[in-house]
Order: C-alpha cells, then structure tokens, then sequence
C-alpha cells in the first residue's frame, strides 16, 4: 500500500474530469492527496477518493502564473518532501508538459513518477505514457492510472462522480423541477453573448419550464441580465457544493464548455452543451451523461485555443436557434440519467 499524490493543477472542470483516474488510483493505494492550482481547488475537494489536498500555484499551467522565485519553488519542494509520498501522477493537457513538476517532484524525493509527455523525459520519469488518438479527457487521464498499474473496481461506473451528501438547496430552488442555464465561462470565446443567452432563457420560459439561472460570484453582472424577469437569479449565491446540488437537482442544464458544465456531468445530470469549438469537443464535452451538443464545430475559429472569439458575431454560438435549445431540453428531460451516488469523506 503506497501514499501517492496525483496532481492536476487546471481549472474547476479539469480537476473534476480527473475522477475517474483518482477513484482508480484511490483503490489501490493507502492514502491519495491531490494536488491542485488554487482555480481547481474547490472541484478537488468535491472528489471522491481525494483523502487531503495540495494547493500551489504552478507557474507554467496558471492562467495568470506568478514569477519563478527560488523561495517560491523550494518552499514547494520542501513540503513535499515532508509528505514522503512513494509516487506521483502528474496529470496533464495535452498541450502541457509534465516536466517542470516532475523536475520539482524529484528534487522532493519522490521516488516514482508517471506522466503523459511527448517529450523526452529523461530521469525525470520512471512511466512515460503515451495515448494515440484523441480520446476524452477523463478517459485519457484514467489510462495513465492504468498504465501505472491501477483500475477501478468492477462496480465503478467509470464516469464522473461527486461524494455525497451534497448540501440541501431546496431554499434556493424552491418547489418544482426546474431547468438551469449558467451562461459564463472562464474565457469569453467559449460562451454565448449575454443577449443570445437571455433570449434562450426566454423561449425555455416561454415553453413552460421553471429556469433558474447560476453562475460565480464575479459573474453577477451577466446572470442578472440573463435571468431578466423570466427565471430565477442565483447568480453568485452558491458555493461550488451548493451549485453542485443545484445541478444535481435540475431536469436538464444548459452550459458552454466551462466547469459547471462537467460538475453537471458529476452530478449525473444531462447536459445541453452550447460547444465553442475552439478546443475539440472529443476531448472536453461533458464525459458520461447525455448530452446534446449545439454550435457549428466547422466555424473557422476551430481548434484555435483563442480566448477572445476571432470571428465578428461569434457566429458558432449565437447562431443558435433558441428553439432548437428547447428541444434539445425537451429530448434530454425525456432521458432517465444515472444519478451517481458514491459516497466518501475527506
């Protein structure tokens, strides 16, 4: 039995895709700490298998990275070192690179490290893991689980999870099922225009669902104009366990390509993705629910990683018809989605 840390130091729906590959890990070893960036580590803390968390910075994955001091970098290294952990997984994008932690991770000590890379790793990596294809995320991450000798146990059901219980939100969303649209996400290429989202939320209205719409804290000024009068506003009055069961408790959520999108998909709830296709969605479409994808994947900004859309009008999804985001609804609501259930405390 082994102390292993896996690390995935992304944003919220990285660290969640990430379960499959913890609960594997967490079912062969003694005790698992994650560790996190400090955008994931909320989602990390909503993770079953994840006996205590590590938060730091990384200076080559954060979106708004810190300088590289020496005090900053041995600091880390010294509190790894006082973990003693046997082995490390180092979980990472495709368009990242494992070896600046993995560098990091032997000057602590480790003693056995495993990662995807392209690159030539040297030392720095006793597994070298190499996935062909474009798979999903969350499945990609498992196989590295896998190739360091690690699976799931027979009654997992190898999609994303959340422990349980989740808080009891029902004075938030009242009586009634309800429908939830979060229209931000982390970059703005990835999400609706606020006027498109607000029209959407109308028509979901207008066809006699009760629609509750969420977002964070900072995203206050958006979801109060997409809400208007037709929906309810809990824009910012959540915790991310509390939006956890919010979505948990919803018919259908509608998302694009953000965090909430795949703690939906935690939660076991179907998903219509309005799926900017500037990052493929084989790989980040919302893993293991029903899902109904909306957006033109052909648009010229494809595969371009832009964070600010490129192309005027952000035609690939405000070209959306409404309607066709109430029948994508109505199709999913039709869908009996396994509520996933694992329970487990941190």
């Amino acid at each position: 039995m082994t102390r292993v840390l896996v690390v995935r130091q992304d944003n919220l729906g990285d660290v969640l895709l990430a379960g499959p590959c913890v609960r594997a890990v967490a079912a062969g070893a003694s005790h698992v700490t994650l560790l996190a960036g400090p955008h994931g580590r909320a989602a990390g803390e909503l993770l079953p298998g994840v006996d205590d968390l590590i938060t730091w910075r990384a200076p080559w994955i954060d979106p708004e990275p810190p300088p590289v001091t020496a005090s900053d970098t041995g600091a880390f290294v010294e509190l790894v070192r006082s973990r003693s952990f046997d082995r490390a997984l180092i979980l990472t994008s495709f368009h990242q690179s494992p070896l600046p932690l993995a560098l990091l991770l032997r000057q602590a000590g480790v003693p056995w490290i495993g990662a995807i890379s392209e690159d030539y790793p040297g030392s720095l990596l006793d597994l070298r893991h190499r996935v062909d294809g474009d798979p999903p995320e969350a499945v990609r991450m498992l196989s590295l689980a896998e190739a360091a000798g690690y699976s799931l146990p027979p009654d997992d059901h190898g999609a994303l999870a959340l422990r349980r219980p989740l808080p009891n939100v029902s004075r938030l969303t009242g009586g009634g099922p309800y429908v939830v649209v979060h229209p931000a996400a982390s970059v703005p290429a990835r999400q609706p225009s606020p006027a498109w989202t607000h029209r959407a939320v109308r028509a979901l209205s207008a066809d006699g669902y009760r629609v509750i719409v969420t977002g964070a804290p900072g995203e206050a000024h958006l979801t109060v104009g997409v809400a208007g009068t037709s929906a309810v506003h809990l824009g910012g009055r959540t915790s991310l366990a509390e939006l956890a069961a919010v979505l948990s408790g919803a018919q259908v959520v509608v998302a694009p390509n953000t965090g909430p999108a795949h703690l939906a998909a935690a939660a076991g709830t179907p998903v219509v993705s309005l799926f900017a296709p500037v990052v493929p969605a084989a790989r980040w479409a919302p893993y293991g629910v029903p899902v109904v994808m909306l957006g033109d994947q052909r648009a010229p900004c494809r595969d371009s990683r832009a964070r600010v859309c490129p192309v005027p009008g952000h035609p690939c999804l405000d070209a959306i018809d409404p309607a066709d985001v109430c029948r994508a609804v109505a199709e999913l609501g039709a869908v009996t989605a396994p509520r996933t259930a694992i329970t487990s405390a941190l």
